[in-house]
């Protein structure tokens, strides 16, 4: 697992960056790129560079040679003349000619003579953008050379006639509806902003935030400031091109939200909508919005693919984790899209995009750089508010507990309790949650509420779900016996 972490705090920032860069993409976990490092011009994930070595069939299976006669007779045929209708018939304008009867039947008789082009040379992968483009010209040129010899030979075939051309109807400013992607972007963009990181001795990377409140409060993930957090730079970019320095207010790596405050905030933020995240249905429509490597102002679309996704990720430089019951989408999400918001069809945010699944690294926590396979993972926004107005308020995360140490094995029929906890404490905290419900170490949990848990990672996932003081009901094995109980949760305050 992925997450689309941007800071890749070892590496050196290369100078005088050709393309925008962004932090690589770590499996499973906050993934990072140091600024300035150029993306490459080919490879096996390159895209749009296959050389163009022919020109399209358009232009090869043209028509008839110059020595044609445009309305497809024959060369050396003399076309009868024209029977005029009875004068009683006349109208305004006379009506064309008609189709000459030994005219070819394939042929059409209004269309222009297109001539086959050269061949364009063979181009090297590394240009293969400009292959394509110049392609792209080459069959737009060939159309209006066409159109154009049709103007000319329909005003100079010998009608008496004018052509009139009615000027276009479309509005100069053409607006899409409410409902629309586009319309969706068009209102969501002013209030998404691209986050540049630096760190104190330089490195740091690129992510994505959203306008939360009018106090200029900004939503994003933990992993994208982390680097910058302490001693650093922080800049906040607006679709408009303005540009704000920017403080962390608090930052909670278990949830990997993060807030931070403007300087100098400018009047009239319009904050994003929030939607309601346990609403969302698999198959609801969504919109992302970031700067996937480094490509400010981005708007990709997908679908939910699936809910309750249980994802851990980290950010490659230390053993703090972040747990999430996540919300799947197959939006494409890359590294820069981090912080971002995935919205609803509607436009309000359902999600804070953070992580993506990438099969580079085999797996775990590799921390080659990746790029979107479908599978994207978001924060519930129901979690990431709570998470938000906990930090604005005290400037510290809260974390629900059950008082219980489990395993973070992957795949192990669920969360059992380990034997012991960290530093050789007792792994059932004393007259905790967990142990007031009778919870023993060895005990394997298997389901919250109603949810099946499969791992320690799993149960974290779904406790962080809720507050502190929330009842929960926990199936555990014990032995060859099954036992249910009910708990309520207690909190755990700060990262440690």
């Amino acid at each position: 697992m992925s997450t689309e972490n941007e800071g890749n705090e070892n590496d050196a920032v290369p100078a005088a960056p050709s393309v925008p860069s962004v932090p690589p993409v770590p499996a499973a976990a906050p993934e990072g790129t140091p600024p300035g490092g150029d993306l490459p011009a080919s490879g096996p994930d390159s895209r749009g560079d296959e050389p163009t070595d022919r020109v399209p069939a358009a232009h090869q299976e043209g028509g008839p040679g110059p020595s044609s006669d445009p309305y497809g007779r024959p060369a050396g045929q003399t076309p009868a003349p024209p029977q005029q209708p009875p004068a009683a018939s006349a109208a305004w304008p006379p009506p064309p000619p008609p189709v000459p009867s030994y005219a070819d039947a394939g042929s059409q008789p209004w269309g222009a003579p297109v001539h086959p082009e050269p061949k364009a040379p063979r181009r090297s992968r590394a240009s293969g953008l400009v292959a394509a483009v110049a392609v792209a010209a080459l069959v737009a040129g060939g159309i209006g050379g066409a159109l154009g010899y049709w103007a000319a030979d329909s005003n100079g075939s010998g009608s008496s006639g004018s052509t009139t051309v009615a000027a276009s109807n479309s509005p100069k400013d053409l607006k899409r509806a409410d409902g629309t992607v586009a319309g969706v972007a068009a209102k969501a963009l002013p209030s998404v902003v691209t986050i540049e990181a630096q760190s104190g001795d330089g490195e740091g990377g690129t992510g994505t935030g959203f306008v939360y409140d009018k106090e200029g409060h900004i939503l994003t993930n933990n992993h994208v400031v982390a680097s910058a957090a302490r001693s650093g730079q922080l800049t906040a970019t607006f679709s408009d091109g303005k540009k704000y320095g920017a403080e962390v207010v608090g930052r909670a790596e278990g949830y990997d939200v993060a807030v931070l405050k403007l300087k100098d905030a400018p009047d009239g933020l319009t904050p994003l909508p929030l939607g309601d995240s346990d609403e969302v249905a698999v198959g609801d429509s969504t919109i992302a919005i970031g700067a996937p490597f480094g490509l400010s102002n981005t708007v990709t679309t997908g679908i939910i693919s699936a809910k309750n996704r249980p994802v851990a990720s980290g950010d490659g430089s230390s053993s703090a984790n972040s747990y999430m019951s996540a919300l799947q989408t197959d939006a494409s999400i890359n590294p820069g899209n981090s912080g971002g918001p995935l919205l609803d069809a509607g436009g309000a945010v359902i999600g804070i995009n953070s992580a993506i699944q990438s099969t580079s690294g085999g797996g775990g926590m590799g921390q080659s750089q990746a790029g979107s396979i479908g599978l994207g993972f978001a924060i519930p926004v129901n979690q990431a508010k709570n998470v938000a107005e906990q930090l604005i308020k005290t400037g510290q995360p809260v974390y629900p507990v059950i008082g219980a140490t489990v395993t973070m094995e992957e795949k192990s029929g669920g969360a059992v309790i380990s034997d012991k906890g960290a530093d050789g404490t007792p792994a059932v905290t004393p007259d905790g949650p967990a142990a007031k419900a009778g919870l023993k170490a060895g005990d394997v949990i298997t389901k919250f509420n109603d949810t099946v848990v499969e791992s320690g990672p799993t149960l974290i996932g779904e406790i962080w779900t809720h507050k502190p003081g929330d009842k929960v009901t926990l199936t555990y094995k014990r032995g060859s016996e099954t036992s249910t109980v009910d708990v309520v949760l207690g909190e755990r305050k700060g990262d440690s």
